[in-house]
């Protein structure tokens, strides 16, 4: 067994970090066809080992996860943000706040708020005019933060409030934005945008603050089991018990906050702008919606009918993963596609790589939602999609995402056509998710003119 897979040399200090901070996704790319399976670079200090074969990363995320945990750089900056919530937590900690979230995330639940999701929907849509155009990220972005507000705290907030939460998502996105100084200098030396940092997660703590006293009181008996089954109901629940510190809940409210609607913001906006480029899939998608709501509002039942939107959804976070990577360390020396990948090696799992890789995909740049037909998925590896991660610690937002996604597509899709007037190709900014750098500017046309 060789102890080091092949890969690109680096610079001195710097590694592979310059040309993975220039442009992350050509860099990719470029690893996953010239090396294969596994590759090798450094980033900064870092020894970073990219693996792109469905079944090694079936094997990490799944079979073999209790052998890997979340590497500790992701643990500084994101620590900061979002501290032991869901995300980053590990271990017992980790197994307990799943267990706890899980019937809010339950899928008998969720179905059954499902009007809930579409009257935000039809809120959304009511407040657009035929001819006018729209910053489509934006409203995507309002929209999903509502819906996660709403299902999983219990709240609504007002215009203002949405407004300062919106308003915080750029420093935050830019502070992860790939920096090779920040590869090979400590986490404590001060860069340039960590004051803007601090202030946005002040300002979201103290929106944070403000939604927990609102509905202190309003969770019910801590001993029974019927009060009410939103998150922060279930967290407030077990704090009354003394299973849960203040700091434990703020932790699991700034992950759902953030991580909660910003990922399904995006699969949005990436969808919509792959429709607006594509007609006949458009037009089928609006066929299939017609058909099947026959003028009336999107309801659960209506999404497990859905066929084409699913595929189309799918095909999109295949194109556009909105989580474009993945990062897992091993506990110990571990053997990976033939390698030794050491237990301080960084081992990253790629969705843009392997979603766009020709040994699994036929003309992977191709927008082709019948890629995800019954027929078309028989011979793919499990692994080549996996836009949700994988095994236990998949997202656990996953049915939200895919039920939401549904209906507030199905609902504009029945009343509106929304036609990109944005430059392309699309320049792609690598955050922790992987946000449009221009304004997505779409123009409302009513269907029926």
């Amino acid at each position: 067994m060789a102890d080091t897979p092949p890969g690109p040399t680096g610079e001195p200090v710097l590694g592979s970090g310059r040309r993975y901070a220039d442009d992350p996704f050509a860099f990719i790319a470029a690893l996953e066809e010239s090396y294969g399976d596994i590759s090798r670079f450094e980033m900064g200090p870092i020894p970073t080992y990219m693996v792109t074969d469905p079944d090694a990363i079936e094997r990490i995320l799944v079979s073999d996860a209790d052998g890997f945990r979340k590497p500790a750089f992701q643990g500084d900056a994101l620590g900061e943000l979002l501290g032991e919530g869901l995300l980053l937590s590990e271990g017992k900690t980790w197994k307990r706040q799943r267990d706890l979230a899980q019937p809010a995330f339950s899928m008998r639940r969720l179905l059954g708020l499902s009007d809930r999701i579409t009257d935000h929907a039809t809120a959304m849509t009511d407040g657009w005019g035929a001819g006018e155009t729209i910053d489509v990220e934006t409203e995507m972005a309002r929209v999903t933060l509502r819906v996660i507000l709403d299902l999983m705290m219990g709240v609504e907030l007002p215009e203002d409030r949405i407004d300062t939460v919106q308003s915080q998502l750029e420093p935050l996105g830019r502070r992860f934005e790939p920096d090779p100084l920040r590869y090979a200098i400590p986490d404590w030396v001060p860069m340039p945008g960590d004051a803007e940092y601090e202030a946005a997660i002040g300002t979201l703590d103290d929106v944070l603050d403000e939604i927990i006293e609102r509905r202190r009181g309003t969770d019910g008996d801590p001993s029974a089991d019927d009060g009410p089954m939103d998150f922060l109901s279930v967290l407030l629940r077990a704090q009354g018990r003394g299973e849960q510190s203040a700091q434990q809940l703020r932790d699991e409210m700034m992950t759902m906050l953030l991580a909660g609607h910003d990922t399904t913001a995006l699969t949005l906006t990436y969808t919509l702008f792959l429709l607006s480029e594509h007609t006949e899939v458009r037009e089928r998608v609006e066929r299939e919606v017609d058909e099947q709501l026959d003028g009336s509002e999107p309801t659960a039942a209506d999404v497990r009918e859905f066929e084409y939107l699913e595929w189309v959804i799918n095909e999109a976070m295949r194109l556009y993963p909105p989580v474009f990577a993945l990062f897992r360390t091993p506990e110990e020396p571990v053997e990976l596609c033939g390698y030794t990948v050491p237990e301080d090696g960084s081992v990253m799992l790629p969705q843009w790589g392997v979603h766009r890789s020709a040994r699994y995909w036929d003309d992977p740049e191709a927008f082709d939602p019948e890629r995800f037909s019954p027929d078309r998925q028989e011979d793919r590896p499990r692994f080549a999609f996996f836009p949700f991660g994988g095994g236990p610690r998949h997202c656990i937002g996953k049915h939200l995402a895919m039920l939401e996604a549904q209906l507030i597509l199905a609902t504009m899709i029945s009343e509106y056509r929304l036609e990109f007037e944005g430059e392309t190709p699309l320049d792609l900014s690598p955050s922790l998710t992987m946000h449009p750098r221009q304004e997505m500017t779409m123009r409302v046309r009513n269907r029926t003119e």
